[in-house]
């Protein structure tokens, strides 16, 4: 596969081995003295795409962004927001995590060596997976500012690696990226469930009522996703701030009555404890790998914040508040082990029980909005870069272009989290899914950075090998201590995952075969272009665009049109829309025009894997014949395929079937392009797969 991927639609994209390269700059062909252009580029196979004059956009476009390094109150502010978008998972992981460590399925008492042990382990996991691995080094592997699995995936594939190699760190990036939609199942979850249970801790007129009250709060949640975080939104950063003041005084109020707890963040009661626990102190692994969920949202949000003010807010108030606090619930059961059911809530004065409650429901509210958020955003980077069917995305501001809802995600991941409340009832029970589906994704994280400091920063061999191995090891501990909980409530996460990886490779590989069953019956443009000149079909008024899956042959849905209306438009577009596996493309190199003679026009327009493909508005920008485009008065044709699932060399008949059900289903290009609804012609065609 090349780097550069084509839109996920049937009649609307480029195959990957025919998709447009701009490396080797061919000789300029002749043009008017006065135009500027850009010389044509080869495809991926090395051959000519186009003959003729290059056409250049109407206007002179503007050199890439570069952007500046924020400060002041702007940084500021953007620390508030990482506040509550980025740590909201885990802002909020004291709720159940210490309590998990000393649950009595593990075997460990909440005997002061053992806590002091499980303190240990909890702050060097803090140290080490968050600050070092995730914001000291994962964060500087940004794909052009953005962060994500994809996005690693996407920038460790060059086109000059081996096939193999690149199919094995695909098949690694989109395993990764499928498991962290089962982290946005159970995290909304097991965060909600989790302050809730607080209440029949408050008083025992909640009891049996906690699941009831937990899914009303998370049919309110995904409800109102389709509203936007827009008005909201300027309120999570300040309400967590309060949650994590909050953490750092409940905290400093237990360690002030027993200091002795801050033993617990010297790294020999973490190896004492193993020592002393040996397989059941393993176990407790698992749990104490719940401090640490939240870490892959720092890296997948960074192009939200940078890394600065995600940086900032980590070590100035975040690691600060949750590490007090932990140390805080440590102090709690040193004094009393029979703490252990719930140390968190256990930690407050009894006539504040009531507002932490509160506060807690609110702070996973907004957790619980930042994981869904990231799967709306992920859907996206997955559709953009062909590993999706195209979707319904609705953008919830005007301003902020990262506020989308997509629909169809939503309700499906509504329904997922409501069936686990239900069916685990405790975020005890849940707490055993939890973790497989994030130690999974980031051992894949580690592995993707491996090839980040072979392959981009040039590492020597040796220093790449020492550090991956670091994370490594440390990575593939708490994948062992989650992964023996699979028959506990692990499969879930993974059964998640496998699903959508399944889809997501069978829409990949179907688009592939698709494209290669088009190209076998494709008509090359020098051979329609004879025949014009020969037939010399009737011509009629206005611009006709015709959407195009190939830069080198005839669509389809052209050949149609001459065949059955017996015209032709007086001046027509081939339209191919690229996308590229970079986050944005600089509009200096948004559009490439190509005259073929006979007023018929090759156009390629590219958009970033983070970018809105509205095609409208592209076109608005260009100028032909001295004219400017009016979409609105053009017509636009568009190809719609019906495909047969036969037993030809490809892919299985089953996922042959499950390819033409998810194109079926695929949200039209029309809307996804954002093309003039009243302006659409669709022409069908039967395609054996």
């Amino acid at each position: 596969m090349d780097q550069k991927k084509p839109d996920s639609s049937a009649g609307t994209s480029v195959a990957a081995n025919d998709t447009p390269q701009n490396k080797s700059p061919q000789s300029k062909p002749p043009v008017e003295p006065e135009k500027k252009v850009e010389p044509p580029s080869p495809p991926a196979d090395g051959n000519a795409v186009m003959a003729g004059d290059v056409v250049p956009p109407a206007q002179t476009q503007p050199a890439e962004h570069t952007e500046k390094e924020p400060r002041g109150k702007y940084l500021a502010y953007l620390c508030l927001g990482a506040l509550g978008i980025v740590y909201g998972d885990i802002g909020t992981s004291p709720l159940y995590s210490l309590r998990e460590c000393f649950h009595s399925k593990h075997g460990v008492a909440p005997l002061p060596e053992n806590v002091l042990g499980v303190l240990s382990l909890v702050t060097w996991s803090l140290i080490i997976v968050i600050s070092l691995k995730y914001l000291a080094f994962v964060m500087r592997a940004d794909n052009k500012g953005e962060g994500g699995i994809l996005a690693l995936m996407s920038l460790v594939r060059p086109e000059k690696s081996k096939v193999t190699q690149r199919w094995i760190l695909t098949g690694i990036g989109l395993f990764g990226a499928a498991l962290l939609y089962g982290d946005g199942i159970i995290t909304p979850a097991i965060s909600v469930l989790s302050a809730v249970e607080g209440l029949h801790i408050a008083t025992p007129m909640f009891e049996g009522k906690v699941v009831q009250i937990t899914i009303v709060v998370l049919f309110l949640l995904f409800y109102f996703q389709k509203k936007g975080t827009s008005g909201v939104g300027i309120v999570f950063g300040p309400v967590m701030l309060v949650w994590f003041t909050v953490l750092f005084l409940l905290g400093i109020y237990q360690i002030a009555q027993t200091p002795a707890v801050l033993k617990g963040i010297n790294p020999y009661y973490a190896f004492e404890f193993f020592l002393h626990n040996k397989w059941h102190g393993f176990l407790v692994l698992g749990s104490v790998f719940l401090v640490v969920t939240g870490g892959e949202a720092l890296y997948a949000d960074m192009g939200h914040f940078g890394k600065k003010p995600i940086r900032l807010a980590w070590f100035f108030l975040v690691l600060p508040a949750l590490q007090i606090n932990y140390l805080g619930q440590g102090a709690l059961l040193l004094r009393n082990p029979s703490a252990a059911e719930h140390p968190f809530y256990l930690m407050a004065p009894g006539w504040a029980l009531f507002p932490l409650v509160g506060l807690a429901t609110v702070a996973t509210f907004i957790a619980s909005q930042a994981v869904i958020s990231g799967a709306f955003s992920l859907t996206r980077q997955a559709v953009q870069l062909g590993y999706w069917p195209r979707m319904q995305i609705r953008h919830t501001s005007a301003r902020e272009i990262g506020q989308i809802y997509i629909p169809g995600i939503n309700w499906a991941l509504m329904i997922a989290t409501i069936w686990l409340v239900a069916e685990f009832k405790t975020s005890s029970n849940l707490a055993a899914a939890y973790g497989v589906a994030v130690t999974t994704t980031m051992v894949a994280t580690t592995v993707l950075l491996y090839f980040v400091c072979r392959s981009v920063w040039k590492w020597p061999f040796a220093k790449t090998v020492l550090l991956a191995s670091f994370f490594l090891v440390i990575d593939l501990a708490f994948f062992g201590a989650n992964i023996i909980k699979f028959f506990s409530g692990g499969w879930f996460p993974l059964a998640v995952g496998a699903g959508v990886f399944t889809l997501m490779t069978t829409w990949r590989r179907g688009r592939m075969i698709l494209n290669e069953r088009l190209s076998e019956v494709a008509l090359p443009d020098h051979l329609f272009i004879d025949s014009l000149k020969a037939e010399k079909p009737q011509r009629v008024s206005g611009t006709a665009v015709f959407l195009d899956r190939t830069p080198d042959a005839t669509p389809h849905a052209l050949l149609h049109n001459i065949k059955h209306n017996k015209i032709l438009h007086e001046q027509v577009i081939l339209l191919t829309i690229i996308t590229e596996e970079s986050p944005h493309v600089p509009e200096n190199k948004r559009i490439k025009i190509v005259s073929r003679g006979e007023s018929i026009y090759r156009m390629v327009i590219k958009f970033g894997f983070m970018e809105d493909p509205d095609v409208t508005e592209v076109l608005k920008k260009v100028e032909l014949n001295g004219k400017k485009l009016k979409p609105e008065a053009m017509s636009f044709f568009l190809g719609r395929e019906k495909l047969i699932a036969t037993d030809r060399p490809g892919m299985a008949i089953w996922r042959e079937k499950l390819f033409a059900w998810m194109s079926q289903n695929a949200t039209g290009a029309a809307y996804f392009f954002n093309l003039p609804a009243d302006r659409i012609v669709e022409l069908g065609a039967s395609i054996e797969l």
